[in-house]
């Protein structure tokens, strides 16, 4: 399966974005998808996970109430809508998906990778 990130850019403080990720390759609903993102010098941190039905979803402290995961299984399509925007929020930010089952709050946990987005906020 394929994943292709979308939408970043350059915003100021207090503004918002959305990201999209497009998926191909296979059923799109057979899969949960997350938002990570990597920071300069930082790891890849958890932000948000969406399960195939939409149900369920779980976000890092750090976004919760700010972010939101929703996902589009007619277009194959995972979003993060990101408001209120910090500086800190500044990354290279990467869909992730993997089939059902098992924890998703950590790198390790997800099989398929897109190749990220930058989001810069500026002061």
């Amino acid at each position: 399966v394929q994943l292709q990130a979308s939408g970043g850019g350059l915003v100021q403080t207090g503004g918002s974005l959305r990201l999209s990720c497009a998926v191909s390759g296979d059923t799109f609903s057979r899969y949960v998808m997350g938002w990570f993102r990597q920071a300069p010098g930082k790891e890849r941190e958890f932000l948000a996970y969406i399960n195939w039905s939409s149900r369920s979803t779980y976000y890092a402290d750090s976004v919760k109430g700010r972010f939101t995961i929703s996902r589009d299984n007619a277009k194959n399509t995972v979003y993060l809508q990101m408001n209120s925007l910090k500086p800190e929020d500044t990354a290279v930010y990467y869909c992730a998906a993997k089939k059902l089952g098992g924890s998703f709050r950590l790198v390790s946990d997800w099989a398929y990778w897109g190749r990220g987005t930058l989001v810069t906020v500026s002061s």
